[in-house]
């Protein structure tokens, strides 16, 4: 294979980009799952940076499970994630499937608006919807957190396009056959965009699990607190002791890197489809 000088040039200047990206990235979560197993007597702001611990111990962990209660507090960010994911599945997908496939007057003036509303900070809209929620009754508990992010500008506008992308011809076919506008969404269209939809939860996940600002600000019971919370309530526990803030990071780390890996096929083939399409 002849590889040209210049794209030789442009190769390698890729790949030395691409590496050093990596190395940003990655570095911090190494230091931080290097300090969480480091032991009480070993140094973690050492220069250079030591990542590989010289006496491994598990003990912060233990010390970090042993004083929250965290189960409990996991036990909620589940819940919460689990909502936080499945609400805006389907409230996304319902409101995405009309502005790809249908036709009516005012559309696209929906779609722009829809689109430009994510231009707007989430702290714009705190006061406002915290005053709702109150005025429903719906502050304290898991129902204040779930229902704001039950349906986003995103969420719409990956569905919309993963709708878009579907031959017309499945959908004729489903009308001739007699099926409803429900039908076709649940039935046809629903399962053709499953790399869309898994890149949705995902991200969808993410936001749930690492959710801190408004569930600090809705949820008044302690025992209703989500994963976030609950290390931060307690922080004077852990604040002289970075090794049991790391571990704690850590513990709160698991479930997004599991949930990844799970289904990272799908999240990758989801945003090369809305890349080609876009």
């Amino acid at each position: 294979m002849n590889i040209t000088k210049p794209k030789l040039i442009r190769w390698i200047i890729s790949y030395v980009f691409l590496i050093a990206m990596t190395i940003v990235t990655i570095v911090p979560f190494l230091w931080s799952v290097s300090t969480s197993l480091k032991g009480q007597n070993e140094a973690i702001f050492s220069m250079p940076p030591k990542l590989i611990p010289v006496n491994l111990t598990f003990e912060n962990y233990m010390t970090v499970w042993d004083s929250l209660p965290i189960p409990l507090y996991m036990w909620n960010s589940v819940i919460l994630s689990f909502f936080g994911v499945l609400l805006p599945l389907i409230f996304c997908s319902l409101a995405a499937f009309p502005l790809a496939r249908m036709n009516f007057r005012g559309k696209q003036l929906i779609f722009i608006i829809i689109i430009a509303t994510m231009m707007i900070p989430g702290e714009v809209t705190m006061i406002p919807i915290y005053l709702i929620l109150n005025k429903l009754g719906l502050l304290g508990g898991f129902a204040g957190v779930i229902l704001p992010g039950a349906v986003s500008a995103f969420g719409i506008f990956l569905m919309r396009q993963a709708f878009v992308g579907i031959p017309k011809e499945l959908e004729e076919s489903a009308v001739i056959d007699g099926a409803g506008v429900l039908r076709i969404w649940a039935s046809i269209m629903f399962p053709m965009v499953k790399p869309m939809l898994a890149t949705l939860g995902i991200l969808s996940f993410i936001g749930a699990w690492n959710n801190f600002l408004w569930p600090y600000l809705v949820i008044e019971n302690e025992k209703l607190y989500p994963l976030t919370i609950g290390l931060y309530k307690l922080k004077g526990t852990f604040v002289t002791n970075t090794r049991l803030v790391a571990a704690g990071a850590m513990i709160a780390l698991l479930p997004i890197l599991v949930v990844f890996v799970l289904f990272q096929k799908y999240f990758i083939q989801g945003a090369y489809s809305s890349a080609v399409k876009g």
